[in-house]
């Protein structure tokens, strides 16, 4: 892997410095520098030296220019001669040879003594700790000889014994980690032999008996020793170690090593070492040192005879050497297996191994010297590596590589001067094609600007008849047809709108606003706008939003509702009974509780049928992670809104085949769905916009749940929120309701949750009761107060005794002089009435579903007889806040098309606006040339002559310079007049346009009520602050 990175790591950097190379030496004009003459700008501030420096600067240029020149001709006209070409190939191959075989000596050398010193370090470490644990050990015995001196020559009687030894022994063994056992062995003089074996009661035995005929360790037994041969002197083990128990009573002195380790040790007074020998019953090579016990008395400067004389007995220590040294290597740990001998060298020519093994397949040896405190003795470490030396494959691999880099660099400097004209040449047909691109990317955009204009112009005229045509004199029948038409003249302007969308989508300049708007408004509209097919379709529709999500946030309500829209418009399409339910909750509500969760039970949804669950929906969301920071900005900051909306549906489902596409636009979930296929690929273009995730869980047959997050600013954190409130209509009537108590009758507790939600927006008191009979309970016991009953349309249908019951016992319950008022909640008006009891009881007053904050006021004001008792129809937006804004208001309307322009004064004077048309920029300039009596102008943007655009420019002009030559006459008066851009396009672009060029606000065609008012009212009440 190794060589393969080398020779691809070589490949990139030659290619690179080569074709860079290539490009300075024949891209950049040397003829510039020349020309350029920088050395002469300034000749007074170099004198003399400037002229040298700018001599030699001429000839380096000159001589960069002739190179330029050359390799122009020999490179770029291609006439180098191949021959040429052979022979500095050749040369370059030789030398890139010479060059790898020194690189691979060197590397090779390198990797050898980086070897030696491994192995150096190692044995060096070895040898070191061997030598400092024996020195420890031989420290020890030397005063356990002192300790014999004192307590047992010393004393008398004695008082040390072969038990206390071996138990004293024993127990201060770790201070001796190197020895096998320790004996001490006494001087016994012939002529006390016989006293000292009838005292100890055993006989001196002969060491060399043993060494003569050895025997097995398990089979040797003291008892079978010869008797010590008749000599002057005896030297008897009488103490020892349990592990070398067995030398007691042998005669150290028979021995040929122990005898002359003991003579030497009393005649040097220094510990001793014996040479390598097998040691009793175990067979194993090992030494013993030995230390002389001398008399108290003995002067620190005795001769050897005086030693010799003063010697009472001899102390020593066993080695074995093979298990001390494999217990030191036992606690070394090395990358590397290396094998340790280890050699008595006392006798250099026969040296005797003591410790390893000549087995090694690696040839390199390091010796360490090794010191045990006796000079006479030489000992010495010699380590090898176990294994053979590796093959030096970087030194083979970076040689190679080299040699290969170089090879390759030959064959790309040749290749690069035909490539580099290649290159040149694809170049300019890229940039070719890049030009083609650009201005296709603008004619795309310009198409979509004028297809957008020009359909959204004449359906502007068509919306507009038609709104104007409802305000007149027609039948039933007339009526439905008007609004068939106007259904579909909107369905063909959502089309447009989407297919821009997805343009903007596609190029990036999607934007989003950012204003203040109540999210229960937004719903509550969007509710409005499908409440019509839920109806007609028996589907319960209803909304649910939690109390932690603050009334105000600040976002796009546009694309909000937009994504609100496609989901529910969705559900509306593929649901043909049950339910749909959209919650709104905070995510940090459903990640901290699961009581938030729908299940899939069928007691715990709205219609009582099974849905998807949706907790599988967010399934893959980051804000649902365990491992999502809870610092994060975004969710802990008092100054963001994360929502978790979710849309819940009983229709068919979506097939498992097709989930997989379900976000890819203008794919179709089946042949029968309809729609372009790009609404929700939008809505998941939107739901990225808003810092969200969208996702989806479905059931085939059983019904689908989709689930996103948006983050919004908090529009209730300032302390100014309630001065940029909007407009709420339920703000008026809470204020009549504030106090009142209602009593819901539902065995659904979801349903009872979202009528209690709409309810208390009213400012209303909820109370909850399953059934009828409880329901009287709670009546009776006069408690509270109850001021209205909300019956659903289920209970009131499950016996029609209970009910005429319920009614007859109600009417006598008087709560301050007055029955409470009883309303059904039901789907459709012709269930409601089927739904009466048969038996003579007054039919119940219909609230329908879907439950609005503002039809539900509506509906109590009527029948409780407070407040303002005109009911508005579901969906209409009240003229009279629009009128009020626009009575008496004088407005300029500026559009080329005279449809256009009898559409909008249409629409203005509707309201009661005073309204002037023209038809060109240059009459809106005299018109709006100060002073004027205009408050407002609505101009279109793409006219002859003059566009919108200009005409705004020099209207703004003209304001400026009046005011600046006449501010006397301009102090008290306003001539500053609104100017709102009207067009068909909807491109960005025309945004941005509108902004730099000084209008104040923007209405696309075609424009309704709803937008005209909010847009009217933004820039009348801007005005008005900015005039106070």
């Amino acid at each position: 892997m190794s060589f393969l990175h080398v020779v691809g790591f070589g490949f990139k950097v030659g290619h690179v410095l080569l074709v860079l190379c290539c490009w300075f030496m024949s891209v950049i004009p040397m003829n510039w520098v020349i020309s350029g003459r920088i050395m002469d700008s300034k000749p007074s501030l170099v004198g003399d030296g400037g002229k040298i420096l700018g001599g030699l600067w001429e000839k380096i240029t000159g001589s960069s220019c002739k190179i330029h020149h050359y390799y122009s001709q020999l490179f770029g006209s291609k006439k180098l001669k191949k021959s040429w070409w052979k022979k500095l190939l050749i040369v370059w191959v030789f030398v890139w040879i010479i060059v790898c075989l020194t690189v691979f000596w060197y590397m090779s050398s390198q990797a050898i003594e980086k070897r030696k010193e491994a192995i150096a370090s190692m044995c060096d470490e070895r040898a070191r700790m061997l030598q400092d644990q024996f020195n420890v050990s031989m420290n020890h015995i030397q005063a356990m000889s002192i300790l014999i001196s004192t307590f047992h020559h010393g004393k008398d009687p004695s008082a040390i014994d072969q038990r206390t030894f071996a138990r004293y022994t024993d127990r201060t063994a770790f201070e001796r980690p190197l020895t096998s056992g320790v004996a001490y062995a006494v001087k016994v003089l012939h002529s006390e032999r016989a006293d000292f074996e009838k005292r100890h009661g055993w006989t001196i035995k002969r060491m060399d008996t043993v060494e003569q005929e050895p025997v097995h360790k398990d089979e040797y037994a003291v008892e079978k020793l010869e008797p010590s041969p008749i000599q002057e002197e005896y030297a008897p083990v009488i103490f020892a170690q349990d592990t070398i128990s067995h030398v007691v009573s042998v005669d150290v002195l028979s021995g040929k090593e122990d005898r002359e380790n003991v003579l030497r040790a009393r005649a040097s007074g220094k510990g001793v070492l014996t040479a390598p020998f097998p040691l009793l019953k175990t067979g194993r090579l090992g030494v013993i040192l030995t230390f002389a016990v001398y008399k108290r008395d003995l002067p620190s400067n005795a001769t050897p005879d005086e030693r010799i004389q003063a010697a009472d007995g001899y102390l020593g220590g066993v080695f074995d050497i093979e298990s001390l040294v494999e217990k030191l290597l036992q606690q070394l740990a090395s990358k590397q297996t290396i094998l340790v001998n280890v050699y008595d060298t006392t006798n250099a020519s026969h040296p005797i191994s003591m410790y390893g093994s000549d087995v090694s397949g690696d040839a390199l040896e390091h010796v360490s010297p090794l010191s045990f405190g006796d000079p006479f003795r030489k000992h010495e470490m010699r380590c090898r590596f176990k294994q053979k030396p590796p093959w030096p494959w970087i030194a083979i691999t970076t040689a190679i590589g080299i040699l290969v880099i170089a090879l390759l660099v030959g064959h790309i400097f040749y290749a690069t001067v035909n490539r580099i004209a290649k290159v040149e040449d694809d170049y300019q047909e890229m940039m070719e094609l890049k030009k083609r691109a650009e201005a296709a990317d603008v004619a795309k955009s310009q198409f979509l600007a004028t297809v957008s204009h020009e359909i959204r112009t004449p359906m502007n005229g068509v919306l507009g008849m038609l709104d104007m045509l409802m305000g007149t004199d027609l039948d039933v029948t007339q009526q439905d047809y008007v609004r068939t038409a106007q259904a579909s003249g909107k369905a063909l302007v959502s089309l447009i709108n989407e297919v821009l969308d997805q343009a903007k989508i596609e190029s990036g300049k999607l934007e989003l606003e950012a204003v203040t708007f109540d999210l229960r408004a937004i719903l509550d509209d969007v509710l409005s706008l499908f409440s019509g097919k839920s109806q007609e379709k028996g589907v319960e529709l209803a909304v649910y939003i939690s109390e932690e999500v603050p009334e105000l946030v600040i976002g796009d309500p546009g694309r909000f509702r937009q994504i609100i829209t496609n989901l529910m418009g969705n559900s509306i399409k593929f649901t043909e009974k049950g339910h749909i339910f959209v919650t709104v909750h905070l995510v940090e509500e459903v990640r901290d509780s699961i009581e938030v969760e729908t299940g899939m039970s069928p007691r715990n949804t709205l219609s009582g049928l099974p849905v998807a669950d949706r907790r599988r929906s967010w399934a893959g969301f980051k804000a649902f992670s365990k491992d999502l920071p809870t610092s994060s900005p975004i969710l802990s900051s008092d100054d963001f809104v994360n929502l978790i909306i979710s849309v819940e549906d009983t229709g068919c489902g979506i097939p498992s085949e097709a989930q997989s596409r379900i976000f890819t636009p203008f794919m179709q979930v089946g042949p029968r769905s309809g729609g372009t296929g790009i609404g929700l690929s939008i809505s998941k273009c939107l739901v990225g916009l808003m810092n969200g995730e969208i996702g989806f869980a479905s059931t085939h047959k059983l019904g689908s749940t989709f689930t996103f997050t948006a983050v919004f600013s908090n529009g209730c954190s300032g302390s100014n929120s309630t001065k940029n409130k909007p407009m709420n209509q339920t703000n008026s009537a809470s204020a009549e309701f504030r106090g009142m108590t209602a009593l819901i009758i539902d065995p659904r507790q979801v349903r009872v949750k979202v009528a209690r939600y709409h309810i208390r927006r009213l400012g209303i008191k909820v109370e909850v009761a399953p059934n009828l009979n409880q329901a009287l309970v709670i009546i009776s016991a006069r408690k509270l107060c109850i001021n209205m009953v909300l019956i659903e349309q289920e209970v009131w249908n499950k016996d029609s005794k209970d009910a005429s019951l319920f009614v007859n016992r109600l009417k006598s319950v008087k709560n301050g002089g007055k029955p409470p008022k009883i309303f059904l909640l039901t789907n459709s008006i012709s269930c409601g009435r089927a739904s009466s009891p048969s038996s003579g009881i007054d039919t119940p007053c219909i609230i329908m579903k879907p439950l609005r904050a503002s039809m539900v006021a509506a509906s109590l004001q009527r029948v409780m007889g407070v407040g303002n008792k005109g009911n508005t129809p579901n969906g209409v937006l009240p003229t009279l806040p629009l009128q009020h804004l626009l009575r008496g208001r004088k407005i300029l309307v500026v559009d080329d098309n005279s449809i256009n322009l009898k559409v909008a004064a249409g629409a203005l004077k509707k309201y009661g606006a005073e309204v002037d048309c023209v038809d060109s920029g240059k009459k809106a300039i005299e018109k709006l040339r100060p002073p004027h009596q205009f408050d407002a102008c609505f101009m279109d943007i793409q006219m002859p002559e003059m566009d919108g655009f200009e005409a705004t420019k020099r209207i703004r002009e003209i304001e400026s310079s009046t005011i600046e030559h006449t501010p006397e006459a301009c102090e008290n008066l306003n001539w500053k007049v609104l100017i709102l851009a009207m067009t068909a396009d909807v491109i960005q672009a025309t945004h941005e346009e509108c902004t730099k060029c000084g209008m104040d606000g923007y209405v696309s065609k075609p424009f309704e009520a709803e937008q005209l008012y909010r847009e009217v009212s933004r820039l009348l009440k801007t005005s008005a602050r900015h005039n106070e």
